[in-house]
């Protein structure tokens, strides 16, 4: 009778961990119809097929979340059923299990931006903002169906874990009941290790991680129905990816031949024109006309009318990408040559040593450097990092004093601080080095009042802010046209990342890091279109070619104009595993081998040549390898400059 009696707790405990395993399935099969268009599925049946191979991530954030209710449930005491103990545990349940379940829910829409399950590094970025509070009530305005979603299935969760009760008892045989229960405690103990590690239980293998969804999917978006956001949370909590690799077949030979990560041009003579580049936010290829003009895209429309008549007097990268996939990972990118693969590496343990830059290679040779971003000062780390770059002068939200122009939810609205830069520029003493990041092109898509209407809402809300931002750079120049140091400068236009694709052919994998990349000087030395791979850490390099820097520096990127040196190439990450791009093929990579090869024109994935290896792949593996190995070596060891 006794044992029958803590069967039925068991019983009781093993139905409220199938609670969780299905309401798991439900935010699973939300978070695909909420992001089918980027997820495509072929059948009903891939789908099911995802969501099993899915259960083995489940067990492990389930387990995780609910490990001291579980310990609880099953600890060998004798209160365990009445139900003061048992009210206890359900606070306990929900207090952990529905805090879990809501991150799912964010991921409905997050996903839209990022293109990949939110991890620990989500939280990094959040910590520098000032308005968290403002962002939070406008994400519960604009997506008011989500969480009234995370509210109904709450609800449903709470009504059937209350439909079945432990069985309030007082056992008699308290030995035997004590017996019993500390076989069961451990025996339910071990089967909870085995699900938090995903059923590995060698003492060599390690729990299973992100990198282990791949090996379930031949469509690498795939991995994002198969993981839970809970599970990337709490797998990279407590996870430094930046680790050192040590290849078989890479050493520092194959480094200094493959990657050359110290470059030195000598082709151009000394020149000291100011420099400007435009980090723009959210600012996917796909908006701007002048780089989709071979793209083929039925009933196609461009954006950006301004930065389309200038890029016929500039030089256009039409096959460039992103190296990561959030503006953090952008600023050390594009100013520092240093991308951003998993993690950002501005939130890792290593950003704060001697980084050899643009902002550090330009002081060298007497240019004045500024950064303006119109949000609160410190925001998204740019402040912080900026500091560690030594950057001159920084000028944010705090400067600009002045909240009337405030969009009350990330900072000044692009066209008045564009302004304030401009002017701000016209009393720097030349030449000087400034970067501008801009904001309005960002979540919740706002516009100032007084252009409600002027933009076109497009086919999804953040076009009309794009035709915002556009227009504010044509202001800009409106006025820096008139000035002295207009005509000496360089304008670099870049987007940190991607945003939420309209036309089918940026949902493609690749194709959701497609940017802009453009060079402009009013002299008009830079005119052309150019096909080849660009990436954001290519920007660094291309300038110190341009004003003719000829002593080594630290790169990993190569000049735009170096069509020799280095093949043309770009790396990224989806998180989970690593894109590499080289002359006929894409290269999917996880950490230890390929898992794919691609024809180069193929952005969906979809034809996996593998199988027909040829020694162009063994190269673009081999070439993948060393590019990872340098990488993380050279962080990890501090060896960021020419000079280590």
């Amino acid at each position: 009778m006794t044992q029958h009696l803590r069967l039925n707790e068991y019983k009781v405990l093993l139905y409220r961990l199938s609670l969780a395993y299905f309401f798991y399935f439900i935010s699973r099969l939300l978070f695909y119809v909420y992001n089918m268009d980027l997820l495509e599925v072929d059948s009903l049946s891939d789908f099911l097929s995802l969501c099993f191979y899915g259960l083995t991530f489940d067990t492990t954030a389930i387990f995780y979340v609910n490990i001291l209710f579980i310990a609880l449930s099953i600890f060998p005491v004798f209160k365990n059923t009445n139900q003061g103990y048992q009210k206890f545990l359900f606070y306990l349940y929900f207090g952990t299990n529905l805090l879990a379940y809501a991150t799912n829910f964010i991921d409905f829409i997050y996903y839209k931006f990022t293109f990949a399950r939110t991890t620990i590094v989500f939280l990094s970025v959040l910590e520098n903002e000032t308005n968290k509070s403002t962002l939070f009530l406008s994400f519960l305005n604009d997506y008011w169906h989500v969480w009234v979603l995370f509210l109904f299935f709450s609800a449903l969760w709470v009504y059937l874990y209350k439909k079945v009760v432990v069985k309030e008892f007082m056992p008699v045989k308290k030995v035997h009941y004590f017996g019993f229960s500390l076989v069961g405690f451990v025996f339910i103990g071990l089967l909870t290790v085995f699900g938090i590690r995903g059923w590995r239980y060698e003492k060599k293998t390690q729990p299973i991680n992100l990198m282990d969804a791949n090996s379930h999917v031949k469509n690498i978006a795939h991995v994002d129905i198969v993981l839970n956001t809970p599970f990337t949370l709490i797998r990279t909590m407590f996870t430094n990816h930046f680790a050192k690799t040590n290849y078989k077949d890479v050493n520092e030979q194959v480094i200094l031949e493959k990657i050359m990560p110290i470059k030195q041009y000598h082709k151009n003579p000394v020149s000291k024109p100011n420099v400007v580049i435009m980090i723009l936010e959210s600012f996917s290829r796909e908006y701007i006309g002048a780089l989709n003009k071979n793209s083929k895209i039925p009933n196609y429309e461009s954006h950006v009318p301004f930065l389309d008549s200038l890029a016929q007097h500039s030089l256009v990268f039409t096959n460039a990408y992103a190296n990561g996939r959030q503006s953090v990972h952008a600023m050390s990118a594009i100013l520092a040559g240093i991308p951003s693969f998993k993690d950002a590496f501005t939130s890792s343990p290593y950003p704060k040593q001697k980084i050899e830059s643009l902002v550090s290679v330009l002081e060298s040779q007497g240019y004045n450097t500024s950064f303006f971003h119109g949000a609160a000062n410190g925001s998204m780390g740019f402040l912080g990092f900026g500091n560690i770059l030594g950057i001159d002068n920084y000028y944010g939200r705090t400067e600009y004093n002045n909240d009337s122009k405030f969009d009350g939810f990330w900072g000044i609205w692009d066209e008045d601080f564009l302004q304030y830069m401009k002017k701000t520029l016209d009393k720097k003493k030349t030449p000087f080095f400034a970067t501008a990041f801009t904001l309005s092109s960002h979540e919740p898509f706002l516009l100032p009042e007084k252009y409600k209407g002027k933009f076109r809402e497009g086919g999804m809300p953040i076009h009309k802010c794009v035709e915002y931002t556009d227009y504010a750079l044509k202001q800009f120049f409106k006025e820096a046209k008139k000035e002295s140091w207009f005509k000496n400068t360089i304008f670099v236009f870049v987007a940190d990342h991607c945003n939420k694709p309209f036309y089918d052919e940026y949902k493609k994998p690749v194709n959701r890091f497609a940017i802009p990349i453009i060079i402009y000087k009013p002299t008009n030395e830079f005119v052309g279109v150019d096909n080849d791979l660009a990436q954001q850490i290519d920007i660094y390099p291309t300038i110190l070619d341009i004003i003719g820097y000829s002593k080594p520096f630290r790169s990993w990127g190569r000049s735009l104009f170096d069509k020799t040196s280095v093949e043309p190439f770009v790396i990224n990450s989806t998180g989970s595993v690593y894109q590499f791009l080289r002359g006929n093929y894409i290269c999917t990579f996880d950490g230890k081998k390929a898992l794919g090869f691609y024809d180069k024109d193929d952005k969906a994935l979809k034809k996996n040549l593998i199988a027909k290896r040829n020694a162009e792949m063994d190269a673009i593996e081999l070439n993948c390898k060393a590019f990872i190995q340098d990488y993380m070596q050279r962080i990890i060891d501090k060896k960021l400059t020419s000079l280590q």
